[in-house]
């Protein structure tokens, strides 16, 4: 006799529908298991407790270090990412598990809460084509300059959030690939230290020729992280220099750190 054919005792649309509830639920576990690439493990009392025994990650685990092939990271592919040390910097704000930590020094000039940033390389960012340092004043960007129908804020007044001047705009910091204003570099005083301000955390008003800085007062713009060198910022510098000002917004003063209401 002839046998029969295998779709005879086969129901083809419950096999498909299986297939497919096997895939999304393999899906569904990478997907979860990738997003822990941050983040994970926990930093938990139980963990401290236990002398490192006690991993909290939940399941499915941690996946293995990937290799990421970066064009201008010098780093091996696959490293151990640098933690900041926050020891001494931080204290949990009740005696429960996992209750909030609160800044015990200045959070600002620390780098903790909304002035964290992350430990990258302490080496310039460079374009694609001539490596060259990406963000730098005018003064070192042959070839950029400031659009004719744009207020020049070079020699404005700058004030911070207390109504107090703290100096004058010495020069505008560009991005070669984007050809973007990223940063105004501020001069304190004759002769004196150069802060560089973020962009987008300043308001310029041209007719007054006066740049208003609502982040932070007169002394923290003062005591702001400066780059180490006059015509380049690395990329850390760059994160914890934005912090620093992002957070002003919440610590610059105790009135902040309270209700609205």
């Amino acid at each position: 006799m002839p046998s029969a054919a295998p779709t005879n005792s086969v129901d083809v649309a419950a096999l498909a529908l299986y297939t497919f509830f096997l895939f999304f639920l393999g899906l569904v576990i990478y997907l979860r298991r990738e997003d822990k690439r941050e983040g994970y493990p926990l930093d938990s009392d139980r963990t401290d407790r236990s002398g490192g025994r006690v991993v909290v990650q939940g399941w499915p685990p941690v996946p293995p270090p990937k290799t990421y092939l970066l064009a201008h990271d010098p780093r091996p592919s696959e490293f151990v990412r640098q933690e900041r040390d926050l020891t001494g910097l931080l204290a949990p704000a009740a005696g429960f598990p996992g209750a909030p930590m609160q800044p015990l020094g200045d959070p600002m000039q620390d780098g903790v809460g909304p002035a964290s940033y992350a430990e990258r390389l302490d080496v310039p960012d460079v374009t694609f084509d001539e490596q060259l340092p990406k963000i730098v004043p005018l003064r070192a960007a042959a070839g950029y300059f400031l659009a004719a129908e744009d207020p020049d804020p070079r020699g404005m007044t700058v004030i911070a959030a207390d109504g107090i001047a703290t100096g004058t705009v010495a020069d505008v910091w560009v991005d070669r690939s984007e050809t973007f204003v990223r940063f105004l570099e501020v001069e304190t005083a004759p002769g004196g230290r150069h802060v560089l301000v973020p962009m987008m955390l300043l308001r310029i008003d041209p007719a007054r020729r006066r740049i208003k800085v609502s982040s932070v007062t007169a002394a923290q713009l003062l005591a702001a992280p400066v780059p180490q060198r006059a015509e380049e910022i690395t990329l850390r510098e760059e994160d914890r220099i934005t912090a620093y000002f992002a957070s002003g917004h919440l610590y610059a003063t105790p009135q902040r750190l309270g209700p609205l209401l």
